[in-house]
This record gives structure tokens, sequence and C-alpha cells, in this order.
């Protein structure tokens, strides 16, 4: 099985009154989505489902995400924030056999990551990680990509 982690994009407001989950992405942030979202496209990724947090910044980065890979996205309450392996778990039993992007938050990825496959990692905003499992609680890390790396690929592919 096939685990592609999607952080949302920037969600930075430097005036944010409202609650910290409601905050949606920025311009920049949608920006930085597409262009990871589109490298994908390049990298011939495609999972099965694309399967979303609830919260408005992982929601609109996974709708970005799938209407350029051209996939269904799912809304996955498991996935807001507090997501760990036993959440995981539960997802992999649900969706068996099938390839999965999931698009959540930080620090929840990088810990799950991090238990899949031993190595430490930070996830940055708009970043994407591949882990290929071999048991459902065990894998290896296939490759980590910030979005700057998909930025300058797009500078050199036109």
């Amino acid at each position: 099985m096939k685990l592609y982690f999607l952080r949302h994009g920037k969600a930075d407001w430097p005036n944010w009154k409202g609650a910290d989950d409601d905050r949606p992405l920025t311009k920049a942030g949608r920006k930085e989505v597409r262009m990871m979202a589109k490298f994908l496209v390049r990298l011939k990724v495609k999972p099965d489902l694309v399967l979303t947090s609830p919260l408005p910044r992982a929601a609109q980065t996974a709708a970005i995400a799938a209407e350029e890979l051209g996939l269904k996205c799912l809304e996955e309450k498991s996935l807001a924030p507090d997501f760990g392996m036993a959440e995981l778990k539960r997802l992999q039993k649900k969706h068996a056999d099938k390839c999965l992007m999931l698009v959540g938050h930080e620090e929840d990825f990088s810990r799950v990551i991090a238990g899949l496959t031993k190595n430490e990692i930070k996830l940055a905003k708009a970043g994407v990680a591949l882990v290929e499992l071999k048991e459902p609680d065990s894998g290896k890390l296939r490759w980590l990509f910030p979005p700057k790396f998909s930025r300058v690929v797009s500078r050199f592919s036109g």
C-alpha cells in the first residue's frame, strides 16, 4: 500500500481573530498547493482517493490537489489535528488495498511518518511525502518534497 501525506498550504493570517481551526489558505498558500499538485501530476502520482481533514485549510488544499489530479476527495474527521497511528490503522482497514492521499496537519504527519518509517522528518506546508507500507505499521519513506522543490522544477519544465 502507498500513502501520500500532503500537508495543508500556508494559512498564516497576521491579524487573524477567529478560531485557529477556521483559518483558510492564504492566496500564497493556494498558489503553492496548486504548484505542488501540478508537480505531482508530472510525477504521475495517481492515488485512488484523497482524504482530508475537515479544517478549512486542509479541505481547500485537498480540493486543489484532487482537482489537479482528477480525483475524488472525501472529508475524513480522523485527519483533524491529533491524527495518529490508531487513526491511520482505522483508515487502512476502511480503505484496504487503496492508494490514499491524506491531507492534514503537522506535527501529526511527521510523527506518523516517523512511526511508520523510523525516519525523523518535518513536512513543510504544502509538502508531500510518499510512504510505501510493507506491513500495516511499518514502511519505507520513498520521497519527501518541500513546495520549493516544485517551484524549482516548474521553472525548468516551462
